[in-house]
């Protein structure tokens, strides 16, 4: 893990309880993941990819830098983007887990996707993203 774990984001330590990974690096993503992290209790970590034990998790940074994560050691669950959150809401209290369970609905599933891609793409542009936050473009020259 480089340079630690800070505080509040939880330690790769133990690894027997579900993970969630999100783009620390993106400003949208992280004010997404605080959000989480204070009003959806849950026993999940909830870890910028940047401080995971990615290896241990099963993911790479490219698969992390695509969507956000779900990794659960006990059930062997693992799921991206919008079927993560999912798997997130689904692991807390009653009320959340009837939003993840909508979220899992096939026709709302089929909704989900293309919205959590769109997302994803602007998310430069949502409350709280900075030009940091833009995902590279694949056709973009280096």
């Amino acid at each position: 893990m480089p340079g630690g774990s800070p505080a509040g984001w939880g330690t790769m330590e133990g690894m027997d309880q579900p993970t969630f990974v999100y783009d620390g690096d993106c400003a949208f993503c992280t004010s997404c993941a605080e959000f989480a992290r204070r009003r959806v209790p849950t026993p999940a970590r909830i870890v910028p990819w940047q401080f995971a034990d990615l290896g241990a998790l099963g993911l790479t940074a490219e698969r992390c830098a695509e969507a956000v994560q779900w990794v659960d050691p006990r059930t062997g669950a693992a799921a991206a983007g919008p079927d993560a959150i999912a798997l997130l809401l689904g692991s807390s209290r009653p009320w959340w887990r009837a939003a993840g369970a909508v979220l899992r609905v096939p026709p709302v599933r089929a909704l989900a996707w293309p919205t959590y891609r769109w997302v994803a793409r602007n998310r430069h542009r949502m409350p709280g993203g900075t030009a940091a936050c833009a995902v590279p473009r694949p056709d973009a020259q280096v």
